[in-house]
């Protein structure tokens, strides 16, 4: 499969799951025509609803009344719409959003009580990490669309993604501490997202910060007014649409590879993704165009 052999060049291991066809999962039960909100089963609750038009696909948090909790079904419903057709090249960018004044309050305490269980409980931790792996790993960009408070779990969600833009009536909490279940999961992609101090300030004290505190220390990319906030998340969307996935998808993938290395293996690692990069038929039209002056036209 090309996601999965193009992450292998680059060197990103990951988990079994994402390498073992995680990109087909459940390809037998998605219908195989235009992508609509209705590729689950009609008896399974839908938690997210799903839209895609002109490459963007939009996932919405469709549970308002319980705050958008990432509850396991919520979490396998994410999962879900995020792994449909990932490898399609009609698919560009992803963008997740939520409706109702919450964007998500992380999991459903409920489902955390001891009368669940240490293997249930492990199984949610479960899929949440694989969700937020997913994301990181996923060919395409993904956006978060935040209009209002993301905590816990909604604010890893939000830490996870590749671009974030909020509503500036927006902000964010990791408060596990204040029921005695610190955010051990949420701090691991609080802590790649913002200062040290910031997510330990944030994780011990459960405090929230606004959304132009977020913006400050790098947890959003971008905090507009909630009036502009669909416009432009649509319009980076857009942007990100209009080029070359094979480059995108490349471009994303060796930016998170060479993050975590020492400065000359950086260097190495992005000096051969150039080669490689030049290599692809889409790098030359798009070189080829710059020089005629005129708008490349990508490789369908």
């Amino acid at each position: 499969m090309a996601a999965v052999a193009g992450l292998r060049a680059y060197g990103v291991k990951g988990p079994c799951w994402l390498l073992q066809g995680a990109w087909t999962l459940r390809a037998a039960a998605f219908c195989s025509g235009g992508l609509a909100a209705n590729w689950r089963p009609e008896s399974e609750p839908r938690l997210t609803s799903v839209r895609q038009r002109d490459g963007i696909r939009n996932i919405v948090l469709s549970n308002p009344k319980k705050r958008n909790a990432l509850s396991l079904e919520m979490l396998k419903s994410l999962q879900n719409d995020i792994l449909h057709e990932a490898e399609s090249k009609d698919l560009k960018v992803i963008i997740i959003s939520a409706e109702g004044p919450v964007f998500s309050s992380g999991h459903d305490l409920k489902e955390l009580t001891e009368e669940q269980g240490c293997d249930y409980h492990a199984e949610v931790f479960r899929i949440c990490s694989e969700v937020m792996m997913l994301i990181r790993n996923h060919p395409v960009p993904i956006i978060a669309m935040v209009n209002g408070l993301a905590t816990a779990a909604g604010c890893q969600l939000v830490a996870s993604c590749d671009i974030a833009v909020a509503s500036d009536k927006s902000s964010f909490a990791t408060p596990g501490v204040n029921v005695g279940l610190f955010c051990s999961t949420p701090g691991v992609a609080l802590g790649r997202a913002v200062p040290r101090k910031v997510a330990l300030e944030m994780l011990l004290t459960g405090e929230p910060i606004s959304a132009q505190k977020a913006l400050l220390h790098g947890l959003l990319s971008k905090v507009v007014p909630e009036e502009q906030l669909e416009e432009e998340t649509m319009r980076i969307a857009r942007k990100i649409a209009s080029f070359s996935r094979p480059v995108v998808s490349l471009g994303k993938t060796t930016f998170y590879k060479q993050l975590p290395q020492d400065l000359s293996t950086a260097y190495y690692l992005t000096s051969q993704a150039m080669v490689d990069n030049l290599a692809l038929w889409d790098a030359q039209e798009g070189i080829k165009a710059f020089i005629q002056k005129r708008k490349p036209t990508w490789a369908p």
